[in-house]
């Protein structure tokens, strides 16, 4: 079994998908109006309008801006220089870059809908590793 993507279900697609884009400064490919992708070398990052939860069952499947759960994980190459080109984008910094005790340097940022996004460098040995193997 492989972790194809995540997929966030959002009341506003334009408003969320500009956000990402304006994060990562990479863009998304859009199939519908109500769905887009981010697709990357290792996953895939989907969203989806609260249209497209007619497909699943309903409304009461999921509910869009209401996460409080997930954090959205991005490596990237240097999680500082990652902060000065998110912290005037980001709704909210929630902690600004700082290493773990697990070995990563981390910032937290919230979405437009306030999931949590987290991007992350391996700081130490051991993480950098880790990330090599996949473990």
């Amino acid at each position: 079994m492989k972790l194809s993507s995540i997929r966030i279900i959002t009341a506003d697609i334009k408003r969320l998908v500009n956000f990402y884009e304006q994060v990562t400064g990479m863009s998304f490919t859009w199939y519908t109006e109500d769905f887009a992708e981010l697709r990357t070398a290792h996953s895939t990052l989907a969203i989806g309008s609260t249209r497209t939860l007619a497909l699943f069952g309903g409304e009461k499947v999921a509910a869009a801006a209401t996460n409080r759960s997930v954090i959205i994980e991005f490596l990237v190459d240097d999680v500082d220089a990652a902060y000065q080109r998110v912290r005037n984008i980001a709704t909210e910094i929630v902690q600004e870059p700082t290493t773990m005790p697990w070995g990563n340097r981390s910032l937290l940022f919230r979405d437009t809908d306030g999931n949590l996004v987290n991007y992350f460098t391996p700081a130490t040995a051991a993480a950098k590793e880790r990330n090599e193997t996949g473990i």
